[in-house]
């Protein structure tokens, strides 16, 4: 692929992730109360005042990840935003105790009262990447001691005792090993050691565990990625064992690689790439309309979840972060090759524009289907997460300097 090629990706890639940064400040930023609105129509509308705490946390993360490393993001409007976010998340996303144990909340109003709880780990997880990368920006050491005591509560929760997260045990429920949970602790530990020699130490071994409970995830003698698998590391009968989520996996195979390069680990590199970005893909990939598929099931029945064949924007965010990184560690023509398919098909489909930011969810055949902005699940980090990250990477195999 030629270097005007690339040159071509960048700018599309590098206008677009300005057109979303510039909607969601337009429209996102609660000037009365604090925080963002979440639930914003095609033009950018809020059509719900409900604020959901992992998105809080997402916004705050990427505001302030982009203020840090990119000039053009450096306003005082985006760090005043960020700041107010994570004002707002210390104020309000704590719900009140229950049986002793307090969780963020999964939702609340417009004001701050919680409204739900999840009896799962990722409102906290979302909250730990925004104090960590608002402490960066700032400077300000509350910050940072806060997403520590977090993170500990999560490894405690997730290593340790679970019943602190609310959910009882079941007599008939098959305890299991979910990728999203060490993936997302992966997330974490790559966060929180960012130049910080102590932190690096205290969870090195945590780091090493997410890993090894993600590798588990290779069934079927090295030809499937299963989402679901037993606490040692076995296939599960059933719907939730032959479930599939190509999305997931992809983004999985990056993280994997950005530790394997960080760590020196060719092995696992070769792992990252061939088994959780090639592998997902070629099955994931729907010959027919294009597109990846939402979720699958390994033995080809029809999967239970309604929304399995729609096109949803995250996956194939997912995809071109990998594939370009992937090239971008092995010069592999056929990553670049994947690469381009993906950005042809996500650029085709998903950006309005008219309105500007992305479509999340298309049907098969790639016709919106939804047409709001945000929503409970879709936030300010998916899209702007992989235009920053691919714009970076392009940087760097054409040779420009990244903070521009």
């Amino acid at each position: 692929m030629s270097k005007t090629e690339l040159e071509g990706f960048r700018n599309k890639i590098r206008a677009e992730l300005d057109r979303t940064v510039d909607f969601w400040v337009k429209h996102s930023h609660d000037q009365e109360y604090g925080g963002f609105f979440t639930c914003l129509g095609k033009d950018g509308t809020p059509y719900d005042d409900l604020k959901y705490v992992w998105l809080q946390g997402r916004q705050v993360w990427m505001y302030c990840r982009l203020y840090r490393t990119v000039d053009r993001f450096r306003t005082l409007e985006i760090l005043q935003a960020a700041k107010a976010g994570g004002e707002f998340l210390l104020s309000h996303a704590w719900a009140p105790p229950v049986a002793g144990s307090r969780k963020c909340a999964f939702c609340v109003t417009r004001r701050g009262e919680a409204v739900k709880v999840q009896r799962s780990v990722f409102s906290e997880c979302f909250y730990v990447l925004a104090m960590d990368e608002l402490a960066r920006v700032t400077g300000e050491s509350q910050y940072q001691s806060e997403a520590v005591r977090v993170m500990d509560q999560i490894v405690h929760w997730v290593r340790v005792d679970p019943s602190g997260l609310g959910r009882p045990e079941m007599p008939g429920a098959v305890p299991l090993n979910a990728m999203a949970v060490p993936m997302m602790l992966l997330c974490l530990v790559d966060q929180l050691e960012e130049g910080r020699g102590e932190l690096a130490e205290k969870y090195s071994e945590l780091g090493q565990w997410c890993v090894q409970q993600i590798l588990q995830h290779v069934q079927r003698d090295g030809t499937a990625i299963l989402e679901n698998v037993s606490k040692d590391g076995k296939e599960l009968s059933g719907c939730q064992g032959r479930h599939q989520n190509p999305g997931h996996a992809l983004e999985a195979g990056w993280f994997l690689l950005q530790y394997a390069v960080r760590h020196g680990d060719e092995g696992l590199k070769r792992t990252a790439i061939e088994k959780f970005m090639i592998l997902p893909f070629h099955t994931g990939w729907d010959q027919q309309q294009g597109g990846l598929f939402y979720f699958l099931d390994v033995d080809g029945h029809c999967p239970t979840q309604l929304e399995w064949s729609m096109k949803l924007w995250w996956p194939h965010c997912e995809a071109l972060i990998a594939f370009l990184m992937g090239y971008t560690e092995t010069s592999d023509p056929r990553l670049l090759e994947r690469f381009s398919q993906v950005y042809s098909y996500t650029f085709t489909h998903f950006p309005d524009s008219e309105h500007g930011e992305w479509f999340g969810y298309l049907n098969r055949e790639g016709k919106v289907e939804l047409d709001f902005k945000g929503g409970p699940f879709k936030g300010f980090f998916h899209v702007p997460r992989c235009l920053y990250m691919c714009e970076r990477l392009l940087d760097g195999l054409l040779g420009k300097p990244q903070a521009s």
